[in-house]
Order: C-alpha cells, then structure tokens, then sequence
C-alpha cells in the first residue's frame, strides 16, 4: 500500500495531462482561427495519406443527471433533438471537409469515438446516419479503432449492432459502482442484470473489445462496495476497463456535483486503498495497469501498444493511435492539430447557431510554442512509458534550477530516478505520475493557489 504520508503530501490540485498545455492554461487571447485553420492543413496534409486522422464526436444529452459526472451534457427526456443535432455535427464535419479539400486528399479516419453525454439516447437510425454522412467525404483506414460509449440502462441490441457495422469493434460500459447506496448519491440506478445483457449482446455481435468505467473515490464508497463491483466486473470478464478517479469539482461543473456533500467523499488516504484494493483484484485476475486509470488483458490491443511502446494518449484518454489530427465535433469538443487545440462552443443552442450561421464553431483555442511542444512530447513520455530524456541544452539554467530541487525531493521519496538529461518513475512513483509532470509543466507557476482549476492528484 502507499504510504499514509506520502498521499498526504502529493494530493494537490493537477491536470490530467490528456493535452499540454492543460485548458485552463490555454493562451486564448492569442488564438485565431485562422492561425487555427493553417496548422490544420499543414498537419492533415503532411499525416492523413500515413496515419490518417482521429475523429471524436459529442452527443451531449442525457435522459437524466447523475451527480459524479464532469463532462458538457444536457439533461432531456425530448428525442426531437436528435436529428438537429445530427443535422449540425455533419454540417461541421462538412465544412471541414471542404477546407481540407484543398490539399487534395480525402480524410481517412484511423480512429473515431462516439462520446457524451450518452450516444445510446440517440436512436439507431440516427447514428446510423451519422455515420453515412461521415464515410460519405471520407475513408476508413486499414486497421482502424473505432468505439462508443453506450448506457447500460438503454443500449440496445440494435444500437450494437449499428455501429459494429461501420466497423465498431470497442464499446465501454458506464458501470461506475454497484452498491446501491452509491447510485443513489451519484443518482444512477444501474442493476447488474443490463450491464450483462448488453455485454452478452456486444460479444454475441463480435466486438473484440468490451469495457466496463469504473469510478473509485465516490460518495459513501467502501472497500466492500469496490470488492462486490470488481468481482461483479469480472464475472462478465471485459476485455479492458477504466477504473477512473472520481474528480470533484464542483465550482466548475456547478449544481451537477451537488447531490452529496463533501464530507460525504473519502479522504485522499481512503480513496487510494479503493484503488489499491481494485488494482489488486484486477492484476490477480490477469489485467495489466496501462498508464493511469486503466486496465487490459494481454489480447486486448491497449495492453500490446503499451507493450510495444506505441501506446499514445489525447483528449480520449489512451489511444492505440498515433494520429497528428483529432478532430472534435459536436458541443463542446475540443481538436488537438498537432501545434494547436481548439474547442467548440460547449452551450447546445449556441453551437447550433454558430453551424446554423455556417461558421465553424471553435470559439477559444491554444497555438503551441516550440517550447510547449517539447514539454508535451515528455508529459506524453512519462504519462504512457513512464520516463521520458532530453538534451543538455534544452533547459534554461533558470529553469532547471526550478524543476531541479522537486525531482531530487521525489527521488528522495522514492518516486523517480532522475539525471540531467532524464526522469523515470519508479513503481512506488507510479501513483503520483501526474505530479512528476507537474514538475515539467511551465504554466503551473503562474496560476495563484488561492484559484481552484483542477481536481487532486490522488
């Protein structure tokens, strides 16, 4: 188990590094789209024809709220949004399109997740002509990843068996925690018998890989309800799961977070024993832990990127794909352009006027400097292998003289080894990967400690 102590001293507030710089650090007031738009081309021009592109598209409603989640949503029981918002999701797409169109090439999607919100309150026929107008102006790649996240409350056979054949091979299940007294602080009523029709229906249609979210950290969570859930779980034998840490962060997401109170959360030292006890019966049942927050069996093809060194991370979390281009569609999603970020319009009705107006709907963004580049690739390093080296020269002296009596005060708790020209985290360190990168990150600094921006680290 991880030391009491050094929880209490590493849980601090941090990014989840899924970009660099972290959004919060974004320089919005020196982002165009324009400059948006030219790193885009270059980026899809000099990438598509080998690596083709990533897409990720938001379906942002849900019937109703559950109390844990952070993500952009809107809570309706009305199905008329749906053809809407698909209308306006392939209007962007389209516009798109035809900027990349000049390069004279035709978009081949290498990977492509369907997120929300909840994709399963959207109709089959919907996703179905979704996915028509996507493949109408673009290719699939050779061995592509596509996946979706569906309810298991309202996934249906149907829905299933939609998408697996466009070629969706990966689907996650939101479990969260089976403990009824759980669901009930996070408002999720999730009985076991769904999530194991569906799961009998995804592996009876043929999808080679089937995750189960999992949440620790949640309000009233006891080692027993984190024991029944993984062994639940693994009664149904996923090919991968995510055992997420709960982040609590109310003053962002507002009275969506509100439905417990905060002594009703564990402590840090607590939250890390749920894990511990998860980890443990998820390695005794043979998953490897990849990364931060997830957990493969050897055939799935999470655990072979990490295992041939091509595991690569961005705003989906862990990805088989080393694309340069993401692109986000729908409210709220954010693009990753190789030298910039951009994120659309996260209000509904707002994004659906700017698509309405024909402009594209990305209203704040980041252009990358050399620097912020550099630091990326080792965020990236350390977050998905677990070390990362540099030249001599690559650090200002100022700067190394800052980073320098941290990394010698985690390799004094036995977290990293480190040199001049390199850090690599030990096991015992592995915890705390996101504090390490912390150490790296230059825009840390300048945000006063008094300003809430990021939930904990642990």
């Amino acid at each position: 188990m991880t030391p009491v102590s050094l929880i209490q001293k590493y849980n601090v507030a941090g990014p989840r590094y899924t970009s660099y710089p972290a959004v919060p650090h974004w320089n919005t007031d020196a982002f165009t789209r324009d400059a948006f738009g030219q790193r885009l081309l270059t980026a899809f021009a000099q990438t598509n024809a080998s690596a083709g592109i990533s897409l990720y598209i938001h379906l942002p409603y849900c019937e109703s709220l559950c109390t844990f989640c952070g993500c952009h949503k809107r809570i309706t029981k009305n199905h008329g949004v749906e053809q809407p918002y698909i209308n306006a999701v392939l209007a962007e797409w389209n516009l798109y399109c035809d900027s990349l169109a000049q390069t004279g090439q035709r978009p081949r999607i290498a990977e492509l997740h369907l997120g929300g919100g909840t994709p399963s309150f959207f109709a089959s026929s919907e996703l179905n002509r979704l996915m028509e107008g996507l493949f109408r102006r673009a290719d699939s790649t050779e061995s592509p990843d596509y996946g979706w996240e569906g309810h298991p409350n309202n996934t249906t056979a149907e829905h299933l068996q939609t998408l697996y054949n466009w070629g969706f091979r990966r689907v996650s299940f939101g479990v969260q925690d089976y403990d009824p007294v759980v669901q009930r602080a996070i408002h999720r009523h999730q009985p076991f018998a769904h999530v194991e029709q569906v799961t009998r229906w995804a592996r009876e249609i043929g999808y080679t890989s089937i995750s189960h979210d999992l949440v620790f950290g949640l309000p009233f969570q006891q080692l027993s309800s984190i024991e029944n859930t993984i062994r639940q779980t693994l009664s149904l034998q996923p090919d991968r799961l995510s055992f997420y840490s709960y982040a609590h962060v109310p003053w962002v997401k507002g009275t969506g977070q509100r439905g417990f109170r905060d002594e009703d959360l564990p402590s840090a030292d607590q939250k890390r024993k749920l894990y511990e006890t998860g980890r443990d019966l998820l390695e005794a049942a043979g998953y490897s832990e990849i990364g931060i927050d997830h957990f493969a069996k050897p055939h799935d093809g999470l655990f072979r990127a990490m295992d041939n060194g091509t595991l690569h991370r961005n705003f989906m979390g862990y990805t088989t794909q080393q694309t340069r281009v993401l692109l986000g569609l729908g409210a709220s999603a954010i693009s990753d352009v190789g030298m910039a970020f951009g994120q659309n319009e996260k209000n509904v009705d707002a994004y659906l006027g700017l698509i309405a107006a024909g402009e594209l709907p990305v209203v704040k963004g980041h252009v990358l400097s050399r620097q912020d580049g550099r630091v990326r690739e080792h965020i990236l390093n350390l977050m998905c292998r677990f070390q990362t080296s540099w030249a001599a020269d690559e650090w200002t002296l100022e700067e190394w003289e800052a980073m320098r009596p941290r990394l010698e005060q985690m390799a004094e708790d036995g977290l990293i080894e480190f040199t001049e020209t390199s850090v690599r985290i030990a096991e015992e360190g592995r915890p705390f990967i996101r504090n390490v990168c912390m150490v790296l990150d230059r825009y840390l600094p300048t945000t006063p400690t008094s300003v809430r921006v990021f939930s904990s680290t642990v």
